[in-house]
């Protein structure tokens, strides 16, 4: 059933160690660089129950009422439903957040498209992703993914270095098994659950392996640790930094020290091929979710971009306008690819409804490869103000304001606070500390580039160019025959 914010907020305070900035967190739900997050994780929840959102973010069944973004997508309209929703939090949080719900909990989807493969390791692994998937819709956790690991020597395999600094078992139970290692997960340290898995294929060539392994962490689990990097909120005044302190979504090194993972939370383990396989399908349906927070950080590109331009009076001259185009060409590029994406909409292997494979990673390549070229034209036509403005509290001086009102005034709709405001947002969203995190996240949070563009290598049906291509060329059935 649906959750309350309270609950959630509730369910986080279970004595869980974490650190940041050096000290112990004591309660994670109010420390001032966890708690704006935390914050807007409770408000998705109270909004699911709120009278003008309720028939948008959750639907009935037997009675019952379940989150949209959890639920299995058998149908083109699941999608557009999943689209509204997610439109719908981020128009009431009024910012971009990634850890909505949804994308993360998508990432199991892929398992339930490979369960004959899991079948071979084990049937019991095939039960379990069924009965997770069935256990997120009805508990209604804050589901995460935990995947990064810290890498070590990429040249070495794990059992070659450190072997701990990949995550692997180090035993089996009765009960489970048991884990050692390290992830890195965003929101980690305020989430119930994650969907830990191996990061890339480096377990070797045989066909077992301890690394590859895959299994749903319960976060309130002994032997856990979460050191977090340091939080963007409180470091400034809000009135400065509008966005790094609504926004900033708190990125942990999740310890395992020698964690117990009960057989039913184990989705995969020790067989390389089903490991290749989920790495290789894993954002098959996640993609979605993770573009189309693109398009609202496109939308607040482009507000702020225009906003000033229009503030200035230079909105009318060409050379803005071509920028101006430009900005729009990215956003309705993500925006074409996510419709197209549910419109060509095909069945997976396990019978939901995928969006199309070949649009939907091609969109992701162009919403992360031109975001840095999107900011920096934005960054052209907001100008040089947003990194010489100075602060909300010299604008509230009692004689430095005077100053900056008569500087910054320009007329009777754009007074002196508006542009101040206006200024303080393009700034945290182009030239701050909180920018630089968003694009590098925005870059390498799925996977790197190399490896978006290796997804639609796969995806792209090569078939029909060389078909097109041969017919045009008049070259013979010889080559047919050359190519196999």
């Amino acid at each position: 059933m649906l959750r309350t914010g309270q609950q959630y907020r509730d369910s986080i305070r279970d004595g869980r160690r974490i650190w940041i900035n050096g000290e112990r967190v004591k309660d994670v739900t109010v420390h001032p660089q966890f708690k704006p997050l935390v914050d807007i994780r409770a408000r998705i929840y109270d909004l699911a129950h709120e009278d003008a959102t309720r028939d948008i973010l959750s639907y009935e069944e037997n009675g019952e009422r379940y989150s949209v973004g959890l639920k299995l997508p058998h149908s083109q309209n699941d999608w557009h439903a999943k689209r509204l929703a997610t439109d719908t939090i981020l128009e009431d949080v009024g910012g971009v957040v990634t850890r909505v719900g949804d994308e993360t909990a998508g990432e199991m989807w892929s398992l339930y498209d490979g369960q004959d493969i899991l079948n071979e390791v084990d049937p019991r692994f095939s039960v379990n992703i069924r009965n997770h998937i069935q256990r997120v819709v009805d508990r209604d956790p804050f589901h995460v993914s935990a995947n990064t690991d810290p890498k070590g020597d990429r040249s070495k395999r794990p059992q070659d270095q450190d072997p701990d600094m990949l995550l692997h078992v180090v035993k089996e139970t009765d009960a489970g098994i048991v884990v050692r290692g390290a992830k890195y997960e965003t929101a980690a340290a305020y989430a119930n659950q994650a969907f830990t898995k191996p990061t890339i294929a480096n377990w070797g060539n045989s066909e077992l392996s301890d690394y590859a392994v895959g299994f749903v962490c319960d976060f309130s689990s002994p032997n856990l640790r979460f050191i977090a990097r340091t939080g963007f909120a409180g470091r400034a005044p809000a009135e400065d930094y509008p966005l790094a302190n609504r926004f900033d979504e708190v990125d942990c090194l999740v310890i395992y020290d020698d964690v117990l993972i009960p057989w039913e939370n184990v989705l995969f383990y020790q067989h390389t091929k089903a490991a290749a396989f989920i790495r290789a399908t894993l954002h098959r349906y996640s993609a979605f979710a993770f573009v189309q927070r693109n398009l609202k950080l496109a939308d607040m590109l482009i507000g702020a971009a225009l906003w000033n331009v229009r503030q200035t009076g230079l909105e009318n001259q060409q050379a803005v306008q071509e920028k101006l185009a430009t900005l729009a060409c990215y956003r309705e590029g993500i925006n074409a690819h996510l419709t197209a994406a549910i419109t060509n909409a095909e069945k997976s292997p396990g019978g939901l409804m995928m969006p199309n494979q070949s649009l939907l990673m091609t969109g992701r390549v162009h919403a992360c490869s031109q975001l840095h070229h999107m900011m920096h034209i934005a960054r052209e036509l907001c100008g040089g103000q947003i990194c010489v403005t100075p602060d909300a509290a010299s604008f509230a001086d009692e004689e430095a304001g005077v100053w900056l009102k008569k500087y910054y005034t320009l007329n009777e709709n754009w007074d002196s606070n508006d542009r101040r405001k206006l200024l303080a947002f393009a700034r945290d969203l182009l030239n701050s500390d909180y920018a630089g995190h968003r694009l590098t996240f925005q870059l390498f949070a799925q996977s790197p580039p190399f490896a978006h563009l290796g997804a639609v290598y796969r995806n792209f049906d090569w078939n029909d160019a060389l078909r097109f291509t041969k017919k045009s060329a008049g070259l013979s059935d010889r080559i047919l025959t050359a190519q196999r």
